[in-house]
């Protein structure tokens, strides 16, 4: 287990009895990708994080030249990089706007039931291309790349950072236990690694 600075149990995001709603597309063609799978994986580690019903996070597998121009665009890095997460803050999407553009009522509607509203958690894209050229020196296989990939982007979602060294520690070690948890189904194999890439 790794020492460090306490670590405090994160508020369920939104309530309700039902599991968080997961979208997930294969927008590229290079690498086959079993969009269930991964699917059900990052619905599992946003259960493992207290996310419950009312809630949507998507996560698309998108071709290398798509990721280079995200990665450009969001991080002023150069080249692909395997993850990057976008996530939406809760509150500017539950916000009403009043104006001609926004989402005002009239005088006859009554105000937006938020109860009704799922919580955009955000977007994850994953490059498989990337994915699949730094498995071997990364997760270790393929296979722990993606499902490595995918509760990174989620974890990220949520708030987690590998900004500091003690940071990096407690995502990897719940990176680890959501794995173990729902991907592995019991002890982490010996090929396992784990290093943040730059951009992630």
């Amino acid at each position: 287990m790794v020492e460090g600075p306490p670590r405090f149990r994160r508020k369920t995001k939104v309530g309700g009895d039902t599991v968080a709603e997961v979208f997930c597309a294969d927008e590229q063609s290079i690498v086959p990708v079993d969009v269930e799978r991964w699917q059900t994986l990052a619905g599992s580690a946003l259960a493992m994080e207290g996310v419950r019903g009312g809630t949507e996070l998507s996560v698309f597998f998108i071709e290398k030249s798509d990721m280079v121009d995200l990665n450009l665009e969001h991080m002023g890095e150069v080249g692909p990089t395997d993850v990057l997460s976008f996530p939406i803050d809760g509150g500017e999407v539950l916000e009403v706007v009043s104006g001609p553009s926004g989402g005002s009522r009239g005088p006859d509607r009554s105000p937006p039931d938020r109860g009704d509203m799922p919580l955009l958690l955000g977007d994850i894209v994953i490059c498989p291309e990337v994915a699949v050229a730094q498995a071997s020196t990364h997760a270790g296989t393929v296979d722990d790349e993606f499902a490595l990939l995918v509760v990174h982007g989620v974890l990220h979602i949520l708030g987690w950072d590998h900004d500091t060294v003690e940071k990096t520690a407690a995502m990897q070690e719940r990176e680890r236990e959501i794995l173990i948890a729902h991907h592995w189904n019991g002890v982490v194999p010996a090929t396992f690694g784990q290093s943040i890439s730059e951009g992630t």
